[in-house]
């Protein structure tokens, strides 16, 4: 059965769409060229030509909008998991491939090279890093939620929370793979690396340890 495609966007909705991005790349831009810190809110918004109201229908804090390309890709995770029709295999399974096929829908156009810039912004903020744990707190606790929901695991099954956190560990070694390479590199690249760091899980729950020789 042919999968039917999505109902094109209203005109306010496209508009909506192209506030929120160019808010996203004139944030990226200017925390690239002035620094995060010297770069305020009224900077952003005079540039986009929007007033502050506006941006926070958008982003709750310039944290929050340097944040989003990776931001956008684990709300389309969590997504893909609420969507999702029947379930087989093991629980790891269906978040590798939930959050591989959220990876999929991201735009091939830009999207790549945001969160590229907004990792590398990372690297030396400390304060976009707070708001990413902060975040990914969030959205482990929205996707908990729907797994206990849908497949009636217990509260405090402490192997849903870990398949979880493996995923997400897995996901930043391969983005930290993919960013900090040599090169610009695309989506499909960044989906190789994920595809890598997967392959490497169950290795590291055996690998073993023994004292270095003198």
């Amino acid at each position: 059965m042919d999968t039917p495609s999505p109902p094109e966007l209203s005109l306010r909705e496209r508009k909506k769409l192209r506030t929120r991005q160019a808010l996203v790349d004139t944030a990226l831009r200017r925390f690239a060229e002035q620094g995060f810190d010297a770069t305020t809110l009224d900077d952003l918004c005079g540039e986009v030509e929007v007033s502050k109201r506006t941006f926070f229908r958008y982003f709750t804090s310039k944290e929050d909008v340097a944040m989003a390309p990776t931001q956008d890709l684990w709300d389309a995770f969590v997504a893909e998991l609420e969507a999702s029709g029947t379930a087989h295999g093991t629980l790891l399974e269906l978040l590798q491939g939930a959050l591989l096929a959220a990876l999929a829908a991201m735009p091939a156009d830009g999207w790549t090279e945001r969160v590229e810039q907004s990792r590398r912004l990372a690297a030396t903020t400390p304060a976009m890093n707070a708001h990413g744990l902060q975040f990914c707190d969030r959205t482990t606790r929205a996707a908990l939620a729907l797994l206990r929901e849908r497949f009636g695991f217990a509260e405090h099954d402490l192997r849903v929370r870990l398949a979880v956190d493996v995923v997400v560990a897995a996901f930043h070694c391969a983005l930290d793979e993919w960013t900090f390479r040599s090169g610009p590199g695309n989506r499909d690249e960044l989906a190789s690396c994920l595809h890598e760091a997967f392959a490497a899980v169950p290795g590291s729950m055996t690998l073993e340890v023994s004292a270095a020789s003198d």
